[in-house]
């Protein structure tokens, strides 16, 4: 799978993506609401998670590359959740800092939103997020999602956003 939007291509990943993605997800800030920065053998298992991902569910993180440079940035996809005991398809991404403010990630995740409502069987998608991020949640907000509850999950207090199927058009979309 290939999303597109005006400014970036999502695709798969590819074990070559490993020294970019480092960029990303070895970095203290970008990490600081998740358990820990990754190391380089962290990012290739993040890969290789990913690469499984797309095989076992048919959805995944994906690479986000800019379309004017085809330089790796970030990564926005679907990955199916097990929550309260039920899967939810869940939309993650994280964004590499220098990028910040300019609403790619939130054209990100509405490309994601759009394909997964058109795509998959679910009248729910959802985000994970630390009440303390506030630019994810803004993120989440901006693509519609309200927050739907708060749980403890893996250990750590979590809001869960949420936007239910038909709700997608008459949210703001940032592209």
């Amino acid at each position: 799978m290939i999303l597109e939007t005006n400014r970036l291509i999502l695709r798969k990943f590819s074990p070559r993506d490993a020294e970019a993605l480092a960029l990303v997800l070895s970095d203290h800030e970008t990490m600081k609401y998740d358990p820990a920065p990754l190391d380089r053998a962290g990012v290739e298992q993040w890969i290789d998670r990913n690469l499984r991902h797309y095989a076992d569910d048919g959805v995944g993180l994906f690479a986000m590359d800019l379309k004017t440079t085809g330089q790796l940035i970030g990564d926005c996809g679907i990955i199916r959740q097990h929550v309260e005991n039920e899967f939810l398809y869940e939309i993650g991404y994280h964004l590499r800092r220098d990028h910040w403010g300019q609403g790619l990630a939130t054209e990100a995740a509405t490309a994601c939103r759009d394909w997964a409502f058109a795509n998959l069987k679910t009248d729910r998608l959802i985000s994970l997020i630390r009440p303390e991020n506030l630019p994810s949640r803004q993120v989440a907000e901006r693509n519609g999602m309200v927050v739907w509850k708060e749980i403890n999950w893996r250990g750590l207090r979590h809001y869960v956003y949420a936007i239910n199927r038909g709700r997608e058009s008459q949210s703001s979309q940032v592209l």
